[in-house]
């Protein structure tokens, strides 16, 4: 869910237990329960030995091993879906590695310029958050891909993100940010940095079918990402977590995807669905992303 969607409409941190308290500078429970901490879908990424072939097709053996996700729900109802959208998730020493398999009969895209209005196209979306702040990315069929760095504004310069040589709030592509439909979040505004690129990132697109052809019947498309973890120092300089994660590391990671379309009634249908549903059209809201456990083996 983007800024622009806005406009249209109007951490690595350690698993939260009953004895666990949370740093109130980073994640706590949503305060308005759209999200129920038990609620929230838990899962063990696996570390790898040999690394996929970026290429879209996700037929290497890592992929064919991995444990998908559970069938993405309704990201304001938690409902079931019509169509079918899943994600893994695998990491070596270099990256972290991400896979979707997104079942769609009519494979369309327009967008083909970097941080293009994706979310004007169907996508799917990644959300990787770190204490004070997160990082966004949409990419579509085309692989044409968005992407924003947030932080949160109360935190952005009191523990000294403002340091970072790459955050400049007076950028023209700097701008703040309330969030979606979740405007009223007890952390505040953000600083959204739409002018970031994600450094080294590898992403690629397979189209199971015919790319805006309507006249016959497409399965689907994947997308595979790679992410050096270089590139998310930025998000784990200041609170000192570890990259690449160490075993038991949990983060917490968005994944979903979104359409110009909807089921119609009398189906619930928001057009956004999601891994981890979050009670409200919006994607910024952290306290309800999917835990991410890292691990030596499944």
């Amino acid at each position: 869910m983007t800024f622009k969607r806005w406009l249209l409409l109007i951490g690595c941190i350690p698993m939260l237990t009953s004895e666990t308290i949370p740093d109130t500078r980073g994640f706590q429970s949503d305060p308005q329960q759209r999200c129920p901490i038990d609620a929230i879908p838990h899962y063990q990424a696996a570390r790898i030995t040999q690394a996929p072939a970026i290429d879209g097709k996700l037929d290497d053996a890592v992929w064919q091993t991995a444990r998908r996700s559970t069938p993405f729900r309704d990201l304001i109802n938690g409902t079931a879906t019509h169509r079918d959208t899943r994600a893994a998730v695998v990491w070596d020493d270099e990256y972290l590695y991400v896979a979707y398999w997104i079942e769609e009969p009519q494979v369309t895209a327009t967008l083909t310029e970097r941080d293009a209005p994706i979310y004007q196209d169907n996508d799917v979306e990644l959300f990787i958050a770190g204490r004070d702040g997160y990082y966004e990315l949409e990419i579509n069929a085309h692989a044409t891909i968005y992407e924003v760095l947030f932080f949160w504004e109360n935190a952005f310069k009191q523990y000294g993100y403002n340091t970072l040589k790459e955050f400049d709030p007076t950028h023209p592509l700097a701008r703040k940010f309330n969030g979606v439909g979740y405007r009223s979040h007890p952390r505040g505004k953000r600083i959204g940095f739409w002018n970031w690129d994600y450094p080294g990132l590898k992403k690629a697109v397979h189209v199971d079918g015919t790319l805006n052809n309507n006249t016959d019947h497409d399965k689907g498309w994947t997308v595979e990402l790679a992410l050096p973890w270089s590139g998310l120092s930025s998000l784990a300089k200041i609170d000192g977590r570890a990259l690449p994660p160490k075993p038991g590391d949990v983060w917490r990671m968005d994944f979903s995807r979104f359409n110009t379309y909807k089921d119609a009634p009398p189906s619930k249908d928001s057009g956004g669905w999601a891994w981890s549903p979050h009670g409200v059209w919006d994607s910024h809201v952290p306290e309800c992303f999917t835990f991410v456990e890292f691990v030596k083996t499944p």
